[in-house]
């Protein structure tokens, strides 16, 4: 039904490789390397996908409009309720279209997956909510105000660069732990994480919007508000099934984001993923387009009542300690 809708829409199917220059820059991303051997019998680094994002902003740089991907990507360091080093993912973008537009195909892309699993509501570890509703859009700092008393504003001064003190201080405040070398962006994630997400999607899908500039990952900052980004994620039972960007098309930016993250990655983990060239040339060429990536697994599990993404999955990874 999901590749019926995506026909009807006028979208391009298309079937990304799995093998990639780069897994991807982000800092708390981690890739599964592979050798690949050349007919010289020499290995040269290549990657698992873990997302097939790098290869469809590619193709649009190259002419295609509205295209979408189901496929396998790879994730490791990842395996919980939620996680699963394996899984699906649902990837799609428009060329020319706003972010509502995406918000819109994400709030159907629910409502068809209750209607195919015949279920009244989606529920998970307690949180309810009905696949049916049209979503809440709340900004990041309505849902910091509203779930956790944060006023994010107070720590992002306009034109200034973001106060990890006063965040620090408002989630102290609050009862919600810091570490005394976590960054921004840490505390940021935490309150996130441990008081707002669980919060969001309960009784209807939730639409979070407006991420603080320093979480943009790929998307453009707000031209009315260069604190925030033209990105969004989708919630629902507290689970967040989708993350959307408005792309940028900045090559020079997106390319110093990378290194930040490297950076930031070599100083937690001691390594760092390669930049994939080819995918900053295509950055440059790229047309204005809107994109989302769904976790479809997780969207199943919901469908289906389950506890967890493997319990959906036909043939889960292994498990190297055998438990079950």
């Amino acid at each position: 039904m999901t590749r019926r809708w995506f026909d009807a829409e006028g979208f391009v199917e298309v079937d990304p490789a799995a093998l990639q220059a780069s897994p991807g820059n982000e800092t708390h991303l981690h890739g599964f390397r592979a050798d690949l051997v050349g007919p010289d019998g020499a290995p040269r680094e290549a990657w698992l996908h873990t997302s097939p994002e790098f290869a469809l902003k590619k193709l649009l740089a190259a002419g295609e409009r509205q295209i979408f991907a189901l496929t396998h990507v790879f994730r490791n360091r990842e395996r919980t309720a939620l996680h699963a080093p394996e899984f699906s993912m649902l990837e799609w973008y428009r060329v020319g279209a706003p972010l509502s537009a995406v918000m819109d195909d994400c709030a159907t892309l629910v409502a068809l997956a209750g209607h195919v699993a015949g279920a009244k509501t989606f529920v998970f570890r307690g949180r309810e909510a009905s696949p049916y509703e049209p979503p809440e859009r709340l900004t990041v700092r309505d849902a910091f105000l509203r779930h956790a008393g944060v006023d994010l504003y107070d720590s992002l001064p306009p034109g200034g660069a973001p106060d990890v003190a006063r965040l620090a201080g408002q989630a102290r405040a609050n009862g919600i732990r810091v570490a005394h070398d976590d960054t921004w962006s840490d505390v940021f994630s935490r309150i996130l994480s441990e008081t707002v997400e669980p919060k969001l999607g309960i009784g209807r899908p939730t639409i979070l919007h407006a991420y603080p500039a320093s979480e943009a990952a790929l998307a453009r900052l707000d031209p009315a508000d260069a604190r925030f980004a033209e990105r969004f994620e989708l919630y629902l039972c507290g689970v967040e099934l989708a993350n959307a960007f408005h792309e940028l098309t900045d090559a020079a930016e997106q390319r110093s984001r990378f290194e930040a993250d490297m950076a930031e990655q070599r100083r937690i983990y001691g390594v760092s993923a390669p930049i994939d060239e080819d995918f900053l040339a295509a950055v440059a060429a790229m047309p204005d387009a809107c994109g989302a990536a769904l976790g479809f697994d997780r969207l199943v599990m919901l469908a289906a009542g389950c506890n967890s993404v493997e319990a959906v999955q036909w043939t889960p990874v292994f498990d190297p300690e055998g438990r079950a």
